[in-house]
This record gives C-alpha cells, structure tokens and sequence, in this order.
C-alpha cells in the first residue's frame, strides 16, 4: 500500500511490486499483519516532513509481525521459519526486509496477527513508563488518554510497576480500560480533570493532544518533584515550577520490545485488538480514524494474490 504523493486518503494505492531481496544483514519477512497507527495519517499528508520525508513513493506501514522467509548474509542468527516483530518501515505489505537487529521473537501466547500491534504502541508506553516516568511501587499516576493503543499498555505497564493508576476516558473505553487494571476511571467528558483526581499525583503521563489550559490544569495536579511525561506536544511549566516536563518521542529499542514480549508471553501484559481488517482497506482506515470512527488498535493483514492497482 503505496502513496506517490501527500494528501488525502485517495493517495493510498494498492499496487504490485518486485518481491524485495534481503541485503547484508537483512532478512525479508512474510508479513502476517501490520498495524494502523495514528501518525501514519500526519506522514500521509505531509504534515512530518520536517522530520520524516521518505523518498515518494513508499509504502505504508510502521510495524510487522511475520515470518522469516529469506536471510541475507549477516543474519544475526535469525533463521528460516522464525516468528518475529518489529518496527519496520513499510511494513504495509506481503513482503517486507528489515535489519536482522531490528526484529525479536514473537510472543507464542498470542496469534502472530495480533502481535502486531505491540511494537509502535507498546514501546512507546514503555518508555514512557519506565524510562521517563520511572514509576515505582507505591506511586500514583494518571494516564490521559487510557483508551488510546499507547494508554492501554500503559495502564497495564503502571500497574505492573506497583502504582496507583488513575485513567481518563470516555465511556466506549472505560471497561476495557478498567480491565486492563486502572484503579480509578475519569470520564473526561462529563467530569472536570481538577474535581475528580483526589490528591497529588507522582506523575502523569499524557498521551493526547491538550491545549495550554489543559496543560495547566495537569500540572496542578502532580506533586512538586514529580513529572509530567508527554508523548504528544509539550507540555510547558512556569518558570520555577517544582514540576518538571519531558517530551518524548519513542525510539526503536528492540530490548524493551523484548521486556514487552516476556511480559505477554508471561500473561502480564495483555494484547487488545479491536478489529482486523483486510490490507486493501487501509485507505478507508485511514478515513474512519479521521472521522474519529475508530476505537482501539487495529491490524491489517495482507490478502495473497492479484493485486487491484
């Protein structure tokens, strides 16, 4: 699924290509699934390109769960047949290459589909968690945006460190949310952030777009020494604050996708697919989100065969 141009979802077009060939180094995988993610809509349009502009055209398609099919020299000791994630770019077809160092063993406690859906969404959250946040046992925290994909790796992530979660989200995601281990659930769209958090909160991590008054409010909220973790835009303090702020933009770390996998593997951390959908429908996916028709994480999983171009 390639675009030779920004703009609307009408740029997206299914096409057939030459099967690509493993480099040095590489290994190609059949693509059992990709996923959708929320930023892919921003690169479609153009709206990255200050910091990602891939040559056009290219293909979609941010993270891959899939089998090796291919290694080229310099494997990395992946072989024919193994099961692997990662996050992959163009990942939004049969066949993709990505460097052997890239991609870890798939989780076996869950369908390989599925798995596609832990690379971008669940590191993120990882991060956020453990590096950023440093959340330890006994700390409150409060994850805005639970219901998102990142939010709910989060809250389950927070739990597993020992804190107390406090979540915000709408009604269509609380009791998915509220499953996943939150403590407390604040319903954003009929109570006040400021009246329904009781207490100081060690650290917040914020997931959704907020404006300064927003902004404003979630800094009152955390104890002075605490941190505000923002995976979206930043979020400013005043000048002397005894909060602090930290922006982030995930990075590939195939170590903490490797902590992930254990923690699902383990049962720990559980993998929530909200509907998979035909490749060939990427465009009309990228359409539903824009229109705010879409609730969780999807996957695509590619259809073998003739190609509509």
């Amino acid at each position: 699924m390639r675009i030779h141009e920004y703009g609307d979802a009408s740029v997206i077009r299914q096409e057939d290509v030459p099967r690509p060939v493993p480099g040095r180094g590489e290994v190609l995988i059949h693509v059992a699934a990709t996923s959708f993610n929320p930023s892919e809509i921003g690169l479609r349009r153009g709206l990255l390109r200050a910091v990602l502009a891939p040559d056009l055209p290219f293909t979609l398609g941010t993270e891959v769960a899939g089998t090796v099919v291919e290694v080229g020299d310099g494997g990395n000791g992946l072989a024919v047949g193994d099961r692997v994630i990662g996050r992959v770019g163009g990942a939004a077809a049969e066949y993709v290459t990505a460097r052997a160092d890239t991609v870890v063993a798939a989780p076996t406690a869950i369908p390989l589909t599925h798995a596609a859906a832990i690379p971008v969404a669940g590191v993120t959250a990882w991060q956020a968690v453990f590096e950023h946040a440093g959340l330890t046992a006994g700390q409150r925290v409060l994850v805005n945006g639970a219901g998102g994909g990142v939010g709910r790796f989060a809250v389950q992530l927070a739990k597993h460190a020992g804190a107390h979660v406090v979540a915000t989200a709408s009604p269509r995601s609380a009791e998915a949310v509220s499953r996943f281990g939150a403590d407390q659930i604040v319903d954003y769209t009929a109570i006040r952030l400021a009246d329904a958090v009781d207490g100081p909160v060690d650290a917040i991590l914020n997931l959704v777009v907020v404006d300064a008054r927003q902004a404003a409010t979630l800094v009152r909220l955390v104890r002075p020494g605490g941190v505000v973790v923002s995976a979206t835009a930043p979020v400013e303090v005043p000048t002397g604050s005894p909060v602090r702020a930290v922006r982030f933009v995930a990075r590939n770390d195939v170590g903490d996708l490797a902590a992930l996998v254990r923690l699902v593997d383990a049962g720990t951390v559980r993998v929530d697919v909200a509907a998979s959908r035909p490749l060939a429908e990427l465009a009309s996916v990228h359409r539903d989100a824009e229109s705010g028709r879409i609730r969780g994480k999807i996957i695509l999983v590619p259809s073998p065969g003739p190609s509509v171009v």
